[in-house]
């Protein structure tokens, strides 16, 4: 996968904080044709950046809320067209551009706009236009942005030693976005972006207004609990209970926005698995991951009441594994040498092991 410069901008943008209040600005340093850029130093420092960022996976649904990397979809009414989003107006003229001052131009439109982002550091903010080689001739779009790296110096001379670089940027940490989307090699969905960025930034998607983003996995889950569990509540506590209802699902909301949360013992194993199983429906390769003690538990919630079970002995809890082989990884235990006894032995020793106090679950 390789690809050809058409035209590239480059900018710096600078932030400054004066009086409580914050000043934004940028400078316009340099636009050049394919040609200007073989020739450049900037190539250097680019060369591998547009291949990486094409070949950068990801996840329509995250695993996690603050991916770095994200599938964006432009926003339009019912009934219109593409050309009715800003956002993809914008990326459209520069994919249209074909001179330099045209490129030029549509660039100063999109730094303008991103100066708007609330989270806006300084930085260099590169703009090109690039074809794929081998593949056609419909230009992509690469928006990269480099913060400045603080505290850098070069090494200078043997009398001086090193030298202060003011304004210093690193490939290392890039931002990027990539218009359009490559889903495979040479094919794409113009109604989609994708973005790269600081999970903990919000660079691109204050900027991008009228993009909107899949929902990550744990999103997924979240609202799928969250609506199960209204309408259970809605149907055990009925609007004749409404102060009983009211005090339960205050309960459920600070449940839910709790960090680390413990095993409820509010619902039957069946009411549990129809709404694992409706979540499921969404994402059939959801986890299921909790611990049980010391012990870490990581599978499929498609496997609860399946081949996962969770039982009550004694006062304490068990988890149940079914599976129709074990297999080990890394170092030898003695454990793989186990002939394993048989369900009802082990249920009956268990049974029979007295707790210790400190064991006990607070219920």
């Amino acid at each position: 996968m390789k690809f050809t410069v058409n035209y590239l901008s480059f900018f710096v943008i600078q932030v400054e904080g004066k009086e409580g209040q914050t000043v934004k600005n940028y400078k316009h340093f340099q636009t050049m044709d394919g040609y200007e850029y073989l020739e450049s130093e900037i190539r250097s420092f680019l060369d591998g950046e547009f291949t990486r960022i094409a070949k950068r996976k990801v996840e329509k649904n995250p695993v996690v809320e603050q991916a770095p990397t994200k599938i964006g979809r432009f926003i339009v009414e019912p009934g219109y067209e593409l050309d009715s989003n800003p956002n993809f107006n914008m990326f459209a003229r520069l994919r249209g551009a074909e001179d330099k001052e045209d490129y030029k131009n549509a660039c100063d439109d999109l730094v303008r706009g991103y100066l708007e982002a609330s989270s806006v550091r300084g930085g260099a903010l590169i703009v090109v236009q690039a074809k794929l080689e081998k593949y056609s001739e419909d230009p992509y779009i690469f928006v990269l942005k480099c913060d400045f790296e603080p505290k850098i110096a070069r090494i200078s001379d043997e009398h001086s030693l090193i030298s202060k670089v003011e304004m210093a940027i690193s490939a290392r940490n890039m931002k990027s976005i990539l218009y359009p989307y490559m889903y495979e090699e040479g094919m794409v969905d113009e109604w989609e972006l994708k973005i790269h960025q600081s999970s903990h930034a919000k660079y691109f998607e204050d900027f991008l207004r009228f993009v909107t983003y899949e929902m990550s996995i744990p999103e997924i889950v979240n609202e799928q609990v969250m609506e199960f569990v209204q309408t259970y509540v809605e149907t055990k506590w009925p609007d004749e209970n409404e102060e009983e209802r009211q005090q339960v699902e205050k309960e459920i909301e600070l449940w839910a926005a709790s960090e680390k949360r413990v095993i409820q013992d509010k619902w039957e194993p069946t009411e549990v698995i129809e709404a694992a199983e409706r979540i499921v429906e969404i994402k059939p390769e959801i986890e299921l991951k909790f611990r049980i003690g010391d012990t870490v538990v990581k599978g499929k919630l498609a496997d609860f009441g399946n081949e996962v079970h969770i039982a009550r002995v004694n006062g304490r809890y068990a988890v149940i594994l079914e599976g129709d082989s074990i297999t080990f990884d890394k170092a030898f235990s003695p454990v793989e040498l186990l002939q394993p006894d048989p369900f009802e032995i082990v249920a009956q020793r268990i049974m029979e092991k007295k707790p210790e106090e400190d064991d006990l679950p607070p219920f």
